[in-house]
């Protein structure tokens, strides 16, 4: 045998070398990166853009998501018709050929049924918003409502998949990672995507994908903070490891790395590289980042009781704030149990609770701060609910899945504040005006950081992806 060729181990590496690397640039187009000898590998700082398509209204994005599908016709739609005709069936031209989940689909009949909860007007807006939401009440003029949110999936797995990452089957680029790959980091010493989950909810499972790098090198998938005593896993030295040894230690396994990557040119070896040196800076940046008990007792108040309780929903919007200060660029929120088949108008005031003040004082937290202007907050599920009952007509009713309309809401980043986009019709089932597609939603908030979501690709397996697939618009009407 050529003794050249003696150290070849694997497939990837023989093909690098072979006939100059053109095997390797052949493999390279094949798995989607570009040629081998100018491997994709953005900068952390300027990411793959290295600048924006135009002048950005934001820098960031803390997105609320709302697992579980919040009831809309209970929160923010107000349709005092279905208290007037409570018990009444669903008109069959309000439903036309329209499919519903397996839960209802074979009820023999579906009544319509009224919130139990009033609703007033707001603002100099004058937005209808439910009596439970009275934080939320109280930011209506800084507030942007979408009530005509709409999205082809019907059951919670593919349903958040499709709002986190574009499409309902798991595997891509979630946002996050992708406005990684497309700006990098404003801050060295932090993660450019951060995850917070409220701790001890129940109801759907949250997957990892959904904070998942897909394609794009790992480098960009979120990093998962956690309510304890160390945020992040594995972070900390091991006993009797200081932090001048660790530095040796992460020194000589780059250099390791580095010469791997010389006779195996794979992005996933730098990717590897920058996970190391990340974890090391963020040895000292995370202690002070999640430390809330520097925070003044009137900030402390203003997001409710439960901040003081590591993993509330409270303690994650303020640690949100803290992050968007210190330049993370896409911090998410999840909260769960918004899945209200049965057990809504108990159940449903409990949610709004524990979410409705922190949320309003996020809003109002950043704005004090001049934050947010350049900061765009989102509060979103992955779709809404049910005009009808599921099941018999209870005190204690449900409502099912519902993705032909629903409401979200956004503030702040540049996004038209005090108003109501969009309509549905007098029965809260259909769009009438300005639908606005899961896709479209997307699209606009790439537009407010400053991208086109057409032009932000990337090629994997001989295909360019981008978030918004080959769909999505602009929505113009949501624009300051």
């Amino acid at each position: 045998m050529n003794p050249d060729l003696t150290f070849l181990t694997n497939r990837r590496q023989f093909l690098s070398r072979f006939g100059m690397g053109l095997g390797g640039i052949a493999l390279s187009e094949l798995l989607g990166g570009g040629p081998v000898a100018a491997p994709l590998n953005p900068s952390a700082d300027h990411g793959v853009l290295g600048k924006t398509h135009f002048p950005p209204k934001a820098k960031r994005i803390i997105f609320l998501f709302m697992s579980g599908g919040p009831s809309q016709l209970d929160l923010y739609d107000y349709k005092p018709i279905l208290n007037q005709r409570h018990g009444e069936q669903l008109p069959d031209s309000v439903r036309g050929q329209q499919r519903l989940t397996g839960m209802s689909g074979n009820q023999s009949s579906i009544p319509l049924v009224g919130s139990p909860f009033k609703f007033r007007q707001h603002g100099r807006s004058g937005a209808w918003l439910s009596d439970i939401l009275p934080h939320t009440a109280g930011i209506a003029d800084d507030v942007c409502f979408v009530r005509s949110m709409f999205t082809e999936a019907i059951n919670h797995g593919p349903g958040v998949t499709f709002m986190q990452t574009g499409t309902q089957i798991a595997g891509r680029p979630s946002i996050g990672a992708w406005l990684s790959y497309g700006l990098g980091q404003d801050n060295a010493n932090l993660p450019s995507f951060v995850v917070l989950i409220t701790k001890g909810k129940s109801g759907q499972p949250l997957g990892t994908h959904l904070w998942g790098s897909g394609f794009l090198p790992s480098r960009h998938q979120g990093v998962l903070f956690r309510a304890a005593a160390d945020p992040v896993l594995y972070l900390g030295n091991p006993a009797g490891v200081d932090s001048k040894s660790r530095r040796l230690l992460l020194d000589r396994l780059k250099e390791l790395h580095e010469h791997q990557f010389e006779g195996t040119p794979d992005t996933e070896i730098q990717s590897r590289i920058d996970h190391y040196e990340m974890a090391f800076r963020m040895q000292s940046s995370i202690p002070e980042v999640s430390d809330l008990s520097k925070e003044p007792q009137h900030v402390l108040d203003s997001y409710g009781p439960d901040v003081r309780s590591p993993g509330s929903f409270a303690a994650n919007c303020l640690q949100a704030r803290r992050l968007a200060e210190r330049g993370v660029r896409f911090i998410q929120l999840y909260h769960q149990d918004w899945d209200h088949h049965g057990g809504l108008p108990t159940g449903l005031p409990g949610l709004c609770k524990e979410t409705d003040q922190p949320a309003a004082a996020l809003v109002k937290d950043l704005k004090s701060r001049g934050l947010l202007e350049d900061t765009l907050v989102v509060w979103a599920g992955e779709f809404g609910r049910t005009n009808y009952c599921q099941g018999k007509i209870q005190t204690n009713f449900g409502r099912d899945h519902h993705p032909r309309c629903y409401t979200i809401w956004m503030a702040g980043g540049g996004i038209k504040p005090g108003i109501s986009y969009g309509e549905t019709c007098e029965f809260g089932y259909n769009i009438v005006s300005d639908g606005v597609h899961i896709h479209d939603l997307q699209a606009t908030l790439l537009h407010q950081l400053g991208i086109d979501h057409e032009q932000l690709t990337y090629k994997f397996q001989g295909r360019r992806y981008r978030l918004t697939d080959v769909h999505g618009n602009t929505v113009p009407g949501l624009l300051a």
